[in-house]
């Protein structure tokens, strides 16, 4: 379960992960999604980029 907000600086990133991951699995570049998505902030990118279903 991703966190709602980005712990570093507060930024609501659950709302991006459902369709990072499914364009992600269709095989775009994580960097251009991110850009797409307007998730510029490394931190937040980072939460994103780094997490782990653990279900």
């Amino acid at each position: 379960m991703i966190p709602i907000r980005c712990i570093s600086c507060g930024k609501a990133v659950s709302a991006y992960f459902d369709e990072y991951n499914t364009r992600i699995a269709e095989g775009e570049d994580p960097k251009l999604v991110l850009d797409d998505l307007g998730v510029t902030r490394y931190c937040c990118r980072r939460m994103l980029i780094a997490h782990v279903e653990t279900w």
